[in-house]
């Protein structure tokens, strides 16, 4: 019996494929953007290994503060070595070879337009001087390499992005000035280039330049001779310049320190694309689900002869399984398939943007399919072990009645009652998230809240179809007489069946609605505390977070008609209470005092100017609060290279809101004095006010004149600043929304298949209402307004507990500043009408095909 019921499993798979398929493609979508996910990540961490392995020399040696010429990002440039270094790492054991090698990543390249000829995918600028070491990943493929302070060369990616070509004159800006030169020749990388654009000059003009110190180095490149280990080499050097003195790395430190600062962004890309991908599996789950349940009706009868011929509930139940085994094995093959597809179009579309990935990095490890293949096949038997059990229950007598008996009342009341329950538990946890006092309590509601309540409108869904289904119908379908009244008599005939399809949309629904609800609350507290607290006509500030150099501060502050311009820096120190705790790495602003002009601080205690004066300070409330901070009292604060002092507390700033929050105060001329003017940050932002009188317009054009010279700065009046908050908070919601797509799509799916599904079960009802005179055209309309009010229930479900959860994480962001509540209702509204052409669209197949049965056929189908 059990070789008949395997037997009869593969069968019924073969023979129901059609109505199974859009099932497989749902699991072939959340399997694709699963491996497409891990495919996409790993080969570009195979990319940046590769480039990393190659671009680092046997043994690196830099600063003790900073390894590689990495930048510190408030200087401005980087840390350097004397050139003298070089000469006592050669003089080493075991040294080869030991050249000096230049490096920033604070600057700006433009061309003769002003137009920045950096990469626009986030990826650095790089400069530094050419050397022996450049030639393990490059090679010049035009021209020759610099020679001189008027010349340079640039990689070949950039010219071709940006159509350089030999004799151009290029424009780079950096801290210690601007350097003009001709490019004399063009370098081409040998791996992979991920993005970055670089450029090179000779030796003595990256130290003058670059470095503002001739002779200087960032970094030294030591090359290890013949059977001499990178290892023995480093403890060589170790003992010829001194263990402690710099930073010694190996080729492969070097690899392994770039790679897993490179793999953790990664790490949360990849996190993030795969919490999508488990979304997109929650919403498969109904699909298949719904997909079981129906085929488990429609088979009830010939269920019931396999029971009457001696199959045990068992055996039913394990042919149904296997079938969904099946199911899920066929969808997840296909699913990684197109999940390489799926990275190979993500690496052309990165490609497109700048970001170069070969496709001979390609990276298919054997965990990938492995882990796409037990996903979507667990997830499929799990969807339909429900409907599986169910098959399992018929009895032998069910062959003997008409198939899809009606379901258990009993069980139903108890799936309602769970539901609200669930839904009673959850809606508590919003509520005290909104009503939390602190963040770390009010998240934990916040995440309880919205489980349970999506848990509870899951189980609910049948419950409230009834009711709402018959509201939106009133209003949506009875216009259409008496078709509109079967297309309601249809939604509402199995409420489980139209809750489940719903659900699917349901959850995709609810994240678009909260997050909108988050960020359009977002925006509108950042603009309502702009308003109130921004004093100050216009922002200058770095589009890439770099420093403002000084000739672009000098030409703001040269522009006429301006009153004031204020310079802020972030200087950091350790700073001691009065109670001795002490919290390293601090940042201090350190600004002119005309920032208490240009932000209107709420005040605790004192005033805000007075922290301006000689060794004074501000402090925030919070740390006031927290360390029994009062006015007069004395911090001891150790500035990171510089003096220790005590600055007295002149005034305690209010934490109320997200500008500045927490944030101590400081004149710059108390860093000046206690900072070496080496290690002096350079101001990350500027602030202009025009003077009284002047027009806004007259001063607005004089500011952008005075800095269009320097295109990697932004300058923003107030209005300006909102749309650029806006567009940004956007963006980001944009992506989500996209990523979010996925998982409508499947839920569409899902409509489509319990439509038609739906359509197959009722062949027989709609031969009749065929012969008793409904038109082809009226049995469409029918089945697209059924469509239509199930995705309406959806999105009408989907869209409230959105809001809900929204309310409820604003109130709690409250905490943090996010004082004001938005409902973006324009968004709302539009995704609920948009709603309605998603249902119209799911119905477009299921309808045609309808109306194409043979009416004959239909009323003699079983």
């Amino acid at each position: 019996m059990s070789g008949m019921v395997l037997k009869t499993s593969r069968r019924n798979f073969v023979a129901h494929k059609g109505r199974m398929a859009l099932s497989a493609v749902a699991v072939m979508l959340s399997v694709a953007f699963v491996c497409g996910t891990l495919v996409f990540t790993d080969t570009m961490n195979t990319t940046f290994d590769k480039l990393f392995a190659v671009t680092n020399s046997d043994v690196t040696v830099s600063p003790k503060s900073a390894g590689d010429g990495e930048e510190t990002p408030d200087r401005g440039k980087p840390e350097v070595l004397d050139g003298a270094v070089v000469a006592k790492v050669a003089a080493a054991e075991g040294v080869r070879s030991a050249e000096g090698g230049v490096l920033s990543m604070s600057v700006t390249v433009v061309n003769s337009k002003n137009e920045n000829m950096g990469s626009t995918t986030g990826a650095p600028t790089i400069a530094g001087n050419w050397n022996a070491n450049e030639l393990k990943s490059m090679k010049i493929t035009a021209g020759h390499a610099p020679r001189g302070p008027t010349e340079m060369m640039v990689d070949a990616d950039t010219a071709k992005k940006h159509g350089l070509r030999i004799g151009d004159e290029l424009r780079t800006i950096a801290v210690t000035g601007d350097i003009r030169a001709t490019i004399t020749g063009l370098a081409a990388f040998t791996v992979t280039n991920p993005g970055a654009a670089v450029v090179y000059f000779d030796t003595a003009t990256a130290q003058r330049q670059l470095l503002g110190a001739a002779g200087a180095f960032t970094h030294v490149n030591v090359t290890a001779k013949d059977g001499v280990s990178d290892e023995r080499l480093k403890a060589n050097i170790a003992a010829a310049v001194g263990a402690d003195t710099y930073k010694l790395q190996t080729s492969k430190e070097a690899a392994a320190a770039n790679s897993q600062d490179v793999g953790s962004f990664l790490d949360v890309m990849k996190y993030v694309m795969l919490g999508f991908a488990g979304i997109a599996f929650l919403v498969g789950i109904f699909l298949i689900f719904n997909t079981f349940s129906m085929l488990v009706a429609q088979r009830t009868r010939e269920i019931g002869l396999m029971r009457a011929i001696g199959a045990d509930s068992g055996q039913v139940l394990k042919s149904v399984v296997v079938e969904a085994f099946l199911l899920g094995v066929v969808g997840s093959v296909l699913g990684v398939g197109a999940g390489v597809g799926l990275a190979v179009g993500l690496m052309e579309l990165m490609g497109q943007m700048g970001m170069h990935l070969s496709t001979d990095d390609l990276t298919v490890a054997w965990t990938t399919p492995a882990i796409g293949v037990f996903l979507g096949v667990v997830v499929t038997v799990v969807a339909a072990f429900v409907p599986a059990r169910r098959a399992g229950k018929v009895s032998p007598m069910a062959a003997l009645r008409e198939s899809g008996a009606p379901g258990d009342r009993k069980a139903g009341m108890v799936r309602a009652a769970l539901g609200l329950v669930l839904t009673g538990i959850g809606g508590a946890g919003l509520f005290l998230a909104a009503a939390a006092d602190e963040a770390g309590p009010g998240s934990m509601w916040l995440a309880m809240g919205v489980v349970f309540t999506l848990i509870g409108f899951i189980v609910i869904g049948p419950l409230l179809a009834v009711g709402v289904v018959r509201v939106l119908s009133g209003a949506v379908l009875r216009p259409f007489g008496s078709v509109g009244r079967l297309a309601e008599r249809n939604a509402l005939r199995n409420p489980r069946r139209t809750g489940a399809t719903a659900a699917a949309l349901m959850i995709g629904l609810a994240l678009v609605a909260c997050l909108s609800v988050v960020g359009s609350s977002m925006v509108a507290s950042a603009t309502d505390e702009l308003d109130a607290s921004v004093g100050a006509d216009y922002i200058v500030s770095s589009t890439a977070q770099q420093p403002v150099v000084p000739q672009a501060e000098q030409a703001l502050r040269a522009t006429p008609g301006l009153d004031h311009v204020t310079a802020y820096r972030l200087v950091e120190a350790a700073v001691t209470a009065p109670d001795g705790t002490t919290e390293k790495g601090e940042g201090l602003g350190a600004t002119d005092p005309t920032y208490a002009r240009d932000i209107q601080r709420t005040m605790v205690a004192g005033e805000h100017a007075a922290a301006y004066a000689k060794d004074s300070v501000s402090v925030g409330s919070e740390y006031a609060t927290a360390h029994a901070v009062k006015l007069g009292d004395e911090l001891t604060v150790a500035f990171t290279g510089g003096n220790t002092v005590k600055l007295k507390v002149a005034a305690i700033t209010s934490d109320e809101g997200t500008l500045d929050k927490g944030m101590k105060y400081i004149s710059t001329a108390v860093a000046e004095a206690n900072v070496p003017a080496d290690r002096m940050p350079r101001p990350f932002m500027l602030l202009a006010t025009a003077e009284d009188g002047r027009s806004d317009a007259a001063s607005y054009k004089a500011v952008k004149a005075a800095l269009a010279e320097y295109p990697q700065y932004q300058v923003l009046n107030r209005a300006d600043y909102k749309q650029a908050l806006k567009d940004q908070v956007g963006q980001l919601l944009n992506m989500v929304y996209g990523l979010l797509g996925l998982a409508i799509v499947v839920a569409v799916l899902g409509v489509v298949n319990t439509l038609a599904l739906s359509v197959v079960e009722r062949t027989r009802e709609i031969g009749l209402m065929r012969a008793i005179g409904l038109s082809r055209r009226q049995l469409r309309r029918m089945i697209r307004l059924e469509s239509v009010v199930i995705a309406l229930f959806g999105a009408l479900l989907g869209l409230g507990l959105g809001m809900g959860w929204g309310a409820s994480a604003q109130q709690l962001l409250a905490l943090e500043g996010l004082k004001v509540l938005e409902i973006p209702w324009p968004t709302i509204l539009g995704v609920f009408a948009a709603s309605a052409f998603v249902g119209l669209f799911a119905a477009l197949v299921p309808a045609f095909r309808a109306g194409r049965m043979n009416v004959l056929n239909a009323i003699a189908s079983e």
